[in-house]
C-alpha cells in the first residue's frame, strides 16, 4: 500500500495536520486528511465532526449531512452536530427539516425562549 502525505504519520500528527489544513482554509487537503483518520478511529467524534465541517465549507453538503447524521445517532445530545446538522440541511433548501435539529441544538445550549 502506498502511503501519501495525507496518510503519513500517527493518528495525532495527522490530527494536527488536519486542522493546520482547516484553518489554512484548505477544507479540501483537510477532508483528505481527515477521511482516513476517520476510517481509523470511527469511533471518535472529534475527527468525524471536523471532516463533516470541512465537507460543509467545501461544499460537499451531502457528506456533511452523512457525517453528522451518524454523530447525532450515535449522541443525540451533541449540540455542534445538530446545529451543524440543521445549517447543512437548509444550506441545501430543507428548512423544515433542518428546524427540528436547530430547535433541538439550541435547547442543548440553553438557549430558551422567553415567554
Amino acid at each position: 500500500m502506498e502511503m501519501t502525505y495525507y496518510d503519513h504519520g500517527t493518528p495525532a500528527e495527522r490530527w494536527e495536520r488536519a486542522q493546520m489544513f482547516f484553518d489554512a482554509k484548505d477544507y479540501a487537503a483537510a477532508a483528505r486528511v481527515l477521511g482516513g483518520l476517520v476510517e481509523e478511529v470511527p469511533e471518535q467524534t472529534g475527527p468525524r465532526l471536523l471532516l463533516a465541517r470541512a465537507y460543509y465549507h467545501s461544499a460537499q453538503l451531502w457528506r456533511a449531512e452523512t457525517e453528522l447524521r451518524l454523530i447525532v445517532e450515535r449522541d443525540p445530545v451533541e449540540h455542534y452536530a445538530r446545529l451543524m446538522l440543521g445549517r447543512t440541511l437548509q444550506r441545501q433548501g430543507r428548512h423544515e427539516e433542518a428546524e427540528s435539529h436547530l430547535r433541538i441544538a439550541s435547547a442543548l445550549a440553553g438557549d430558551f425562549e422567553e415567554v
